[in-house]
This record gives structure tokens, sequence and C-alpha cells, in this order.
């Protein structure tokens, strides 16, 4: 295969505009934004839990309350009817006793639902606190997540734009490029990694191994427009000023 020296130069421009737009790639699938954005996205079903976990709790709660105030206020109710009736004085002495009596029980058992409702009520509370640190530790979580998105979208965009700049020249390029010699680049990268290397100081720039003399000799005797390939990792062999010939 026939090249100029300038389009073999070339390759080495594409070369490096390649392990450029790899180097992009690679940093664009290592943000460490996307670590801890898959890692908080992990813990949000967590966090929704918590939050209707403390809301149910707290709507059960809610209930036991209203239904020992129901309780207290029913007892109240009928305390009240009756010392009415004792205020009145209507019945017979023995009525009158039995209401004493019932007025003695229900002052006791309006004691004991008070309690209740005390208990229910300090439940409560401590419902609602649960309730309030349930939201605010999803608040903050969704915050710092929007938080990680935006730089990852930032520095995405960014990658991008870069991205897209070399490949802009690494377009150039190729269309400087043979078609043969372009196809015969492009197989040696997507085998090796790299299509091409420079010869320096007897070496080959892509193994880094050292060409033997016989090789060596045959590069030197081979004509300017030649496409030299490395008898070990079949790149491509860009002569340069130092390659020690």
């Amino acid at each position: 295969m026939k090249a100029s020296p300038q389009m073999q130069a070339r390759l080495l421009e594409l070369v490096d505009l390649d392990t450029t737009l790899a180097q992009l790639a690679h940093r664009l699938r290592s943000l460490p934004e996307l670590i801890d954005i898959t890692r908080m996205e992990q813990g949000e079903t967590a966090l929704e839990e918590d939050v209707v976990r403390a809301q149910t709790e707290l709507s059960d709660v809610r209930r036991e309350v209203e239904r020992a105030e129901g309780a207290v206020q029913q007892v109240r109710d009928r305390a009240a009817r009756n010392r009415q009736r004792l205020d009145v004085g209507t019945g017979s002495a023995k009525d009158l006793q039995g209401l004493q009596h019932e007025l003695e029980s229900l002052a006791r058992r309006q004691s004991v639902l008070e309690d209740e409702e005390l208990e229910a009520m300090e439940r409560a509370e401590q419902a609602e606190a649960a309730e309030a640190k349930a939201l605010v530790a999803r608040q903050a979580h969704r915050e710092r997540l929007e938080e990680l998105r935006a730089d990852r979208d930032r520095k995405t965009a960014e990658i991008e734009a870069e991205r897209e700049q070399v490949a802009g020249g690494r377009a150039a390029i190729t269309a400087d490029l043979s078609e043969e010699l372009l196809a015969l680049y492009e197989r040696l990268r997507a085998h090796s990694g790299s299509g091409a290397a420079p010869l320096q100081q007897r070496r080959c720039g892509g193994c880094r191994l050292e060409i033997n003399a016989v090789d060596l000799g045959r590069i030197k005797a081979a004509p300017e427009d030649e496409v030299l390939r490395c008898e070990e990792c079949g790149r491509i062999l860009v002569r340069v000023p130092e390659s020690g010939l």
C-alpha cells in the first residue's frame, strides 16, 4: 500500500484524537456523580417507605385519640345528666342514691379514659415527630439527588461539547486519507486499540518493542510512500525525524 509521508503523518494525529476520544468516553462513564446517583436512587424506595410508615402510624394514632376523646366525652355527658337529676332531686331516695353511686363509678371510669386519652396523645406527638423526621430526610435526599443530577448533566454537557469538537477534527483528518489507508487503520484500531504508531529511536511507539536490525534495514530502504507495519503488533509504522534510521 502506498501513501504520501504527509498522509502517513496524519495518522499520528488521528491516533492522538482517538486517544482523546477514548479518554473523554472514559470520563463520561466514570463521573463520580454516577455512583452517588445510583446509590441514592436505590435508597429512594426505603425513604418513601419510611414516610408512608410514619404517616400510617400517625393516622392510626390520631384515630385512637379521637376514640379516646369520644369515650371521655360520653362519660362526661352522662355524669352531667346525673348531676342535673341529683340537683333537681326528682325521684325516690333509692333512685337518687343509685345516681350518686353511678356518678362515683363514672368519675373512676373518666379518670381511666383520660389516662388512656393522654397516652394516645403522647403517642400522637411521637408519631408526628417521626413523620416530620421522615419527611425532612426524604426532602433532603431529593434535593441532594437533584444537585447530583445537575452536576452530572453539566459535566456531561462539557464532555460532550469537547468530544464533538474532537470528533470534528477527526472527521477533517479522515477526509484527507485514502479509503484504503483509513480502512486499514480502522481495522487495526479495532483489533489493538490504535491503528498506527510512530517509529521512535528504533522502537515501535505502539508495542514499545525495538525493531531488529534486519527489519530496520528494510524500513530504511523502503520508499517514503510505502506503508510500513510493525512485525510484532501489526500497527502502521510512521517514520518520524526521531526514528533513528
